[in-house]
């Protein structure tokens, strides 16, 4: 099921409005998220069923200094929501001017007379407005005044606590793509635009397409088993390095790097979506080029037999 995406709250069409919204950064959309929206969706399944949701993150725009850390951009984001089930995702552009909107007004102008809301839920930390004013509490007595419904659910947890965002991120930057995709309810993937690298692949005999990072996390540098999804809707299995490629140079900018196996074409341009399944090794400088190449070819069977383990499942 696709959700339909709205990028203003100023011009919802009519037939958009009064529906019931979770509301949150839903980064990654975890586990918990999903427990957020099917509680909103059993408490009014009379209603269509939205989410409202802020894009850039409000952490990029307030600390702009920070590493990337999005565990999903907002294509992947709307996927993950059409999902669950979400028909309407109101992505609020979150600038500075709307980062000054007071708590109130958000409420008011946003929720009740922008998008038409009839029934809205967040999680427990969920803080909203100018400074981070609004709170659950005040978010209910305001919805209360305005006659729009309002459901406060408690976070999902496990053994370790809440899930979370933060929870998977690390997952990720210590090589646990398998225990992430456990709290996400599906395989992480980095989604992105092809790139021309610098060709060296093609001379080690094994063409690779390069993937900049952009604004996702760094999960832990090193070579990871993947399957590649193609733009025709096909998967690819391959072999990817995250890294900034320390035999070959010395480049600041960390990007993916796929080796399909069995696959001929061109691919720069293309957008394609890489789901990390297993860590295999830890990025590491190599003594010269044959040795590289002689560990690449490792790379790639040891890659083949994890996947063809049944360890990607989705």
């Amino acid at each position: 099921m696709h959700a339909q995406l709205h990028e203003s709250w100023l011009t919802i069409p009519q037939q958009a409005r009064g529906c019931a919204a979770a509301l949150g950064n839903f980064d990654g959309v975890h586990l918990g998220h999903a427990h957020l929206v099917h509680t909103l969706h059993t408490t009014r399944p009379d209603l269509p069923l939205a989410v409202v949701t802020f894009d850039p993150h409000p952490r990029e725009l307030f600390r702009p200094q920070d590493p990337p850390f999005r565990l999903t951009l907002s294509d992947e984001r709307l996927a993950a929501l059409g999902a669950l089930g979400v028909k309407h995702v109101f992505q609020i552009p979150f600038d500075e001017a709307f980062s000054l909107m007071p708590a109130e007004q958000f409420v008011e102008d946003v929720l009740y007379n922008g998008l038409g809301l009839k029934h809205v839920a967040c999680g427990p930390d969920f803080a909203f407005g100018h400074r981070r004013g609004g709170s659950v509490p005040f978010l209910a007595e305001r919805t209360a005044e305005l006659g729009v419904g309002f459901t406060s659910v408690s976070a999902l947890a496990d053994a370790a606590g809440p899930y979370s965002s933060t929870r998977i991120r690390r997952l990720l930057q210590e090589g646990y793509p398998e225990r992430a995709r456990d709290e996400l309810g599906r395989p992480w993937s980095i989604r992105g635009v092809v790139q021309h690298g610098d060709k060296r692949g093609r001379l080690l005999g094994f063409p690779t397409a390069n993937i900049p990072l952009g604004r996702h996390l760094e999960p832990a540098r090193g070579v990871y088993a993947v399957t590649v999804r193609l733009p025709d809707g096909s998967t690819k299995p391959g072999v990817a390095n995250i890294g900034r490629r320390p035999t070959i140079n010395d480049g600041q900018e960390s990007r993916l790097e796929v080796n399909l196996f069995d696959y001929q074409g061109d691919l720069y341009g293309q957008t394609l979506s890489v789901v990390l399944h297993r860590m295999l090794r830890a990025e590491k400088r190599f003594d010269g080029l044959d040795a590289l190449k002689a560990q690449i070819a490792q790379d790639a069977q040891a890659a083949q037999r994890v996947l063809s383990s049944g360890a990607a499942a989705a």
